[in-house]
């Protein structure tokens, strides 16, 4: 999935704090979740004649179909997924705020956008579920604010790092021990690339704007958590020269340079794949939903036998993980308490009996490290399970507001800002929301 930030006035209005027409008139309206211990889940236990609600974007509503069909009969509950129209991001608060809401959500479980939901007046809390003691040490970071639990984690972090088109690499004579431990060299192979092949070293997806932000988040990666903690209070800056030089960096030594394809202005997603694919460009760099296009398209075999991946951050070969809208899904408070029950099962079943079917059914990477990830997935699945034990959060699992950065990139990708502009603009949205947040220190 991508991962974006929401627009601002979409997370202003979610805030409840910006016009009276924003407001939630149902919000908090079943009371406080009750944050004492709940005695343990039956997953299984009859359900016959309860029906619940599951909102998902219009992409994943086929996610949770393999738990759903096996809970339904396993249990006899009835849940039906409603598809929230794309941008999810913004019209799942737009629906909240005008009092609608579900029993389940998939929501992405990061500080940046969890807080949009307004979780504490809206969210069940589940830090006394079975489930989570069971989650890996990366997975047990999210779906928390405040230190209350109010997402469950189904699906591990995309990952950001590099994908490869293995014939363009040995084409430059670029070998596995040749894999860059910086950004620096990262670039200097990109350089090899271009000389030595008739491939661009990059693809870049300028038409669609979002996955702009890679380039920029893996320079960040030095930056250490007291750093994020000041941004967050409003001591700190975007415009700080460590962002600044990340974005020139970009633009001058990437772009400018020539080591992306000719049409970076426009290029697209699927672009990628398909250029990666044929050897038209040497790297790609994305995250997981990146390779679920592949994925989609050619079997284990034949993505192994062509694309590699390796993980790569500011200075060292580290991966960056990415939360996204799959990871999490969330329960609400809806006053019917064998409806919220029947969610807190449902949750209970999908991360206890059918986990392993579940994981199996989607082809992905397993969350618990006593669940077996499943075979058969490619060679770049498997490393990066093996770097997420200590891989680095981009900004959207560090910073409590993701600023659209990919827009502000996309209009230096025009000349329309300058890395300094495209900094100041980013501060100026990043204090915007933080301030309707309500946040210390803004």
């Amino acid at each position: 999935m991508k991962t974006r930030a929401l627009p601002t006035l979409a997370l202003i209005c979610a805030l409840g704090l910006a016009a009276t027409a924003c407001s939630d008139p149902t919000a908090g309206a079943s009371g406080a979740d009750s944050d004492t211990k709940r005695t343990a889940v039956d997953p299984t236990a009859r359900l016959d004649g309860v029906k619940l609600t599951m909102w998902t974007a219009q992409n994943t509503v086929t996610a949770p179909r393999q738990v759903i069909d096996a809970f339904e009969k396993a249990t006899g509950a009835e849940v039906e997924t409603q598809a929230v129209p794309d941008p999810y991001e913004s019209n799942v608060p737009t629906k909240l705020a005008s009092g609608d809401r579900p029993d389940l959500m998939f929501w992405q479980p990061s500080v940046s956008t969890l807080p949009f939901i307004q979780p504490q007046r809206n969210l069940l809390t589940l830090d006394g579920e079975e489930w989570v003691s069971k989650l890996g040490d990366t997975e047990k970071s999210l779906g928390v604010i405040d230190g209350k639990r109010y997402a469950a984690i189904v699906t591990s972090p995309a990952m950001l790092g590099v994908y490869y088109n293995k014939d363009v690499f040995e084409q430059a004579g670029i070998a596995e021990k040749d894999f860059p431990k910086s950004y620096d060299e990262l670039l200097a192979l990109g350089h090899r690339v271009v000389d030595d092949t008739d491939a661009a070293a990059f693809y870049e997806a300028g038409g669609d704007k979002w996955p702009l932000q890679w380039q920029m988040q893996v320079q960040l990666t030095d930056l250490d958590q007291q750093w994020w903690t000041d941004l967050n209070a409003n001591k700190e800056k975007w415009t700080d020269p460590v962002v600044v030089d990340a974005i020139k960096k970009y633009k001058e030594k990437l772009l400018d340079a020539g080591l992306a394809q000719k049409n970076y202005r426009t290029g697209t997603f699927t672009g990628q794949a398909d250029a990666l694919w044929k050897g038209e460009a040497g790297m790609v760099l994305n995250v997981t939903s990146f390779q679920s296009q592949l994925q989609a398209k050619y079997s284990t075999a034949e993505i192994d036998k062509r694309i590699g991946w390796f993980p790569i951050a500011n200075s060292a070969a580290t991966g960056l993980y990415s939360p996204d809208q799959t990871n999490g899904v969330v329960a609400f408070q809806t006053g019917d308490d064998k409806r919220q029950n029947a969610a807190r099962q449902f949750l209970a079943f999908w991360l206890g009996p059918d986990y392993a079917d579940y994981i199996k059914a989607m082809k992905i990477p397993s969350v618990q490290p006593s669940v077996p990830t499943p075979g058969g997935l490619p060679e770049a699945s498997k490393a990066q399970v093996e770097v997420l034990p200590t891989a680095i959060g981009v900004f959207q699992a560090k910073a409590i507001v993701a600023p659209d950065t990919h827009l502000y990139l996309a209009d230096m990708l025009f000349d329309k800002k300058s890395p300094r502009q495209v900094a100041q603009a980013i501060q100026d949205q990043f204090a915007q929301v933080a301030k309707a947040q309500g946040a210390p220190g803004f």
